[in-house]
């Protein structure tokens, strides 16, 4: 059984994995650590189709797969390759790129995967400056287009 392991003969179930232990690259390279990472979704789009004389349902057909943006936050680091990505885009220069989430377990092992492609910044949000809330972190969040998620 894939959900749980075996202690003493007997199998145990695990506990689900936490939400807080990811990490995020792109291109093979972990970019830094991120506190939330937003949007991990796909929906199928529908066609409908109402046929004549038939009224007890209508013909609904698969379309196209529609994911919204990831929006990955992190705290303000020194590190700046993904804010020069984004100022690339700006300028025009636009890189495809990939990359994946990593779900980690609490000995900080892989346990599950999610592939995006072809993604590039389209927005950036810089910190919340407060000098009136001296513990606060300073965050920014970058917002990724893509074509598409899958599990890896």
């Amino acid at each position: 059984m894939g959900n749980s392991q075996k202690k003493g003969g007997k199998e145990k179930p695990r506990d689900p994995y936490m939400a807080f232990n990811f990490a995020v690259e792109i291109e093979g390279l972990t970019v830094g650590g991120f506190s939330e990472v937003i949007g991990l979704s796909g929906k199928l789009e529908l066609e409908s189709y109402v046929e004549g004389g038939v009224n007890h349902h209508i013909h609904r057909f698969p379309k196209q797969m529609d994911y919204p943006n990831l929006v990955l936050v992190r705290g303000l680091t020194e590190r700046d390759d993904l804010w020069k990505w984004y100022e690339d885009v700006t300028r025009g220069k636009i890189r495809l790129q990939n990359g994946t989430i990593i779900l980690k377990d609490s000995q900080q092992s892989k346990v599950m995967a999610w592939n995006f492609k072809k993604a590039y910044p389209i927005a950036w949000e810089g910190p919340q400056l407060n000098a009136t809330n001296a513990t606060e972190v300073a965050f920014e969040r970058m917002e990724l287009v893509h074509r598409g998620i899958y599990k890896a």
